[in-house]
């Protein structure tokens, strides 16, 4: 069954379905290490690159709701990512079962507030599409991301620790009022 990915426009920014041709940005993108200082901590080769941009397509087909580019208007390519997944990282019932939000934006354009635009973005669509409990993970250092979560409505469950790093797992049972 085709499901079509909905273009999600807001002052600055258009979240849209990613196409083939935004596989090397993509890759550009999961491969810098500043984008991956607070994920994993190391750049990403093109394969596990690969992976992930497949995985966003399919999370579509399957559920319904997955991951758009971040297309900065006035530009051709993308400047990250939103969206949601299922992630099945074995962390729990109280994470696991639940959509996994996430948010990534090319290191240059950070501090401009746009990953907080994108993810707001994304995050009313979910709310009217699909609604209920959503769920992220972000470093426990990343200061930056965790102000994204809490302006969403992201409340901290716990602390593990997640190939290494120390993260925090969070979770949203709707809008902030």
């Amino acid at each position: 069954m085709a499901r079509s990915i909905p273009t999600i426009n807001t002052n600055r920014l258009t979240l849209r379905a990613m196409r083939a041709e935004d596989f090397p940005r993509f890759a550009e993108i999961w491969a810098s290490p500043a984008v991956v200082s607070h994920i994993s901590g190391k750049p990403w080769p093109k394969a596990r690159s690969w992976d992930a941009f497949l995985r966003n397509a399919g999370h579509w087909q399957i559920t319904g709701f997955g991951q758009w580019a971040v297309q900065m208007h006035g530009r051709r390519d993308m400047a990250g990512q939103t969206g949601f997944y299922f992630g099945a990282r074995g962390l729990g019932d109280d994470f696991d079962p639940f959509p996994e939000a996430a948010w990534v934006i090319e290191p240059q354009t950070r501090g401009a507030g746009l990953g907080l635009e994108a993810a707001r973005a994304a995050h009313e669509w979910f709310d009217r599409v699909i609604a209920g409990r959503t769920v992220c993970m972000v470093a426990a250092d990343n200061a930056q991301s965790l102000r994204i979560a809490e302006t969403l409505g992201y409340v901290a469950l716990r602390e593990v620790e997640v190939e290494g790093m120390a993260v925090r797992l969070m979770t949203r049972k709707g809008p902030p009022v």
